[in-house]
């Protein structure tokens, strides 16, 4: 993994209150959407879980139990939707986690982690002081307050991050982007804050193509992506990502230095959404493949895999819709 940068300021970690309600809390202070991972640890295991959106302004609670495990650990970074560099926030501490959707046990002393796409993140020790509940909120800067100024200034960013002047004195120039953005995006006029968001980030995303390989969920169902990539022995695959709709998921982080990725796309009890005249090995569950005498093994088998034109490209982006692959099209990058 290549080194994180560290960003934000400060991490503020506030106690809670209510002991009724004893949980893990996070906040989100910040004008990033943020993706949160946690973990918990006893002597002998260690239950890694990730990951938690949080939009500026909100909040969310990954672990609604009482906080009772000798320690718990926090990695966050910024959504792919944002322009420039990735920003992390995290610590000394190991962990095995995924760029998708994960929930992992795993036996303590880690010594390597398990296949499926998983390597280690830098993850911080939280420092709850033994209480069983806890608020973790992330903050940017003293120009941010509170969480309604970064609600503000996270839908700024991702204005910005598409291409619209919107940091010029008064409203107007912020008042036309929105305006126009929802005519662009096809929001409805009375959207509410969490559609905004998600389709600003949804949009951001496909106006950029981040180091690595993205598969972007255009229709209304979710599914489970795989990919595969040329191996210095014969071929690697690996499966499944879970992407809901209208988000978006990195199946590879690495610049790409290959011609083709091939991709496979199944919605759970349909057909193949993507699929084509390669035969690779693919898993049951989560899965990490490197030569095709593995498709013999139990819970292994053929899929059809369909190839995606990555010559000369560092980062790919996929749009799949309820027919397929689409067509590469985004909202432009430069307003007036």
């Amino acid at each position: 993994m290549n080194s994180v940068q560290l960003f934000l300021a400060f991490i503020v970690l506030l106690a809670g209150t209510a002991p009724a309600f004893a949980s893990l809390k996070i906040c989100n202070q910040t004008s990033y959407i943020i993706y949160a991972a946690t973990a918990s640890a006893t002597k002998s295991e260690l239950d890694a879980r990730g990951w938690t959106r949080l939009v500026p302004g909100d909040c969310a609670t990954p672990i609604s139990d009482p906080l009772t495990a000798p320690a718990y650990f926090i990695y966050a970074r910024t959504s792919q939707a944002h322009s420039g560099p990735s920003r992390a926030w995290g610590g000394n501490v190991p962990v095995c986690a995924r760029d998708n959707n994960f929930s992992q046990r795993m036996k303590l002393p880690l010594r390597a982690c398990p296949g499926g796409g998983f390597y280690r993140m830098p993850f911080a020790l939280i420092d709850r002081h033994g209480r069983p509940d806890w608020t973790t909120t992330f903050t940017e800067g003293p120009h941010l307050k509170t969480l309604k100024d970064a609600k503000r200034a996270g839908i700024d960013r991702l204005l910005t991050d598409l291409g619209y002047r919107v940091n010029v004195p008064g409203d107007r120039a912020r008042d036309l982007a929105l305006e126009d953005f929802h005519k662009r995006a096809r929001l409805p006029a009375d959207a509410n804050t969490a559609e905004l968001f998600a389709a600003l980030e949804t949009q951001a995303m496909k106006a950029s193509a981040p180091a690595g390989y993205t598969v972007c969920n255009d229709s209304g169902q979710t599914f489970w992506a795989a990919i595969g990539l040329k191996a210095p022995k014969g071929m690697l695959t690996r499966g499944w990502w879970e992407v809901s709709p209208g988000a978006c998921g990195r199946l590879a982080t690495e610049p790409l230095n290959t011609d083709r990725v091939f991709l496979a796309v199944q919605p759970k009890g349909r057909k193949s959404l993507v699929s084509g005249p390669f035969k690779l090995c693919v898993g049951d569950n989560a899965f990490e493949l490197t030569t095709a005498a593995a498709c013999a093994g139990k819970g292994v088998h053929q899929a059809a895999f369909a190839a995606t034109d990555t010559k000369g490209r560092s980062g790919y982006v996929a749009h799949v819709g309820e027919s397929g692959l689409l067509a590469s099209g985004s909202l432009a990058r430069t307003h007036k």
